[in-house]
């Protein structure tokens, strides 16, 4: 009993403070890009969202250690896939970032990560709305393709221009990163797919709605 309650506590206090990480980069990009533009938001960002994904890595460890019941292989996949984009594209290649796809890459993990945090930290209390419920299993629809497509801009810019001055085989390993975007996120959007029938499709929606009315 006392375990389970600190686990919970953990998990609340955990997914908490990510939701508000993620919340603060998110509205970080979205004014600083409408009121200056692109150039400007890795002034106000860059080093906070890469503390931020890098403190991910929790994910894996709690797959691992089953705190959570996620899935190890699309969690470590996910999860490296970002340490790459922080720390093997932003980091040492800067200029790259005041690109509008940086910024696109950033507004689509964070308003992904707002809606995940929160969706977790309140289903530890038993209080999930559905509309959260449905933004959770839906949204990535939307952000998703938006999110891959701005990464592979930015590695593709990085293969093109910077890469070949950091190290001579450089290139060849952010060519082999990209070409593994092509099995890796048919991988993650398919599981994410199924995830959504489970959750919001046909019955599933419907008893999730029902259980809210009651």
């Amino acid at each position: 009993m006392a375990g389970s309650a600190l686990r919970k506590g953990y998990l609340v206090l955990y997914n908490a403070a990510s939701a508000v990480a993620w919340a603060t980069i998110l509205g970080r990009v979205a004014s600083v890009y409408f009121a200056k533009g692109a150039p400007f938001v890795p002034l106000v960002v860059d080093d906070f969202a890469r503390v931020t994904q890098t403190f991910a890595v929790m994910e894996i460890f709690h797959a691992l250690t089953g705190i959570v019941p996620a899935p190890i292989f699309t969690t470590a996949m996910q999860v490296a896939s970002r340490l790459m984009l922080v720390w093997g594209i932003s980091y040492p290649f800067p200029h790259l970032n005041t690109s509008a796809w940086y910024s696109s890459m950033l507004a689509a993990w964070s308003t992904t990560e707002v809606i995940r945090y929160s969706y977790f930290a309140l289903k530890q209390v038993d209080f999930v709305p559905y509309s959260l419920h449905w933004l959770r299993y839906s949204a990535f629809l939307l952000l998703y393709p938006l999110g891959i497509s701005s990464e592979v801009a930015m590695i593709i810019k990085a293969l093109v221009g910077p890469a070949d001055k950091l190290a001579t085989w450089y290139p060849y390993a952010l060519l082999a990163v990209l070409l593994s975007y092509i099995p890796g996120s048919v991988v993650l959007y398919s599981h994410m797919l199924s995830q959504r029938r489970k959750q919001v499709g046909g019955a599933a929606g419907a008893a999730k709605k029902e259980k809210k009315r009651q």
